[in-house]
């Protein structure tokens, strides 16, 4: 099922702003959390449309191996001045900072 674009941009906004800073949350995590799990490449596609004044932490979602967006220089920095690990690899400690949302599913 297409989701409504409109929908599922609203969902997954509500989903990034709950993700507390210090944490990261997945595409894919975003996805499922919004209600559409199949869905983590639109989760990139609307969050790279998401305006700076709208007050959405985008730089929190990175990809399932922690690795950040290649075509954001800032959001590496934008983590670590948020206190987030960082592996040699130049990946998310995603064991140490992955948001545990398990409060968000429904039962």
């Amino acid at each position: 099922m297409k989701p409504d674009a409109c929908e599922f941009r609203r969902a997954v906004c509500e989903v990034v702003a709950a993700i507390p800073a210090g944490m990261v949350a997945t595409y894919g995590q975003v996805a499922c959390l919004a209600g559409w799990p199949s869905h983590a490449r639109m989760v990139g596609r609307v969050l790279s449309c998401v305006g700076a004044g709208e007050g959405i932490p985008c730089h929190r979602v990175v990809g399932a191996s922690g690795r950040t967006a290649p075509c954001w220089p800032g959001q590496a920095a934008a983590l670590r001045a948020e206190g987030v690990a960082f592996r040699a690899n130049g990946h998310v400690d995603m064991k140490r900072c992955q948001w545990d949302a398990s409060a968000l599913l429904p039962l």
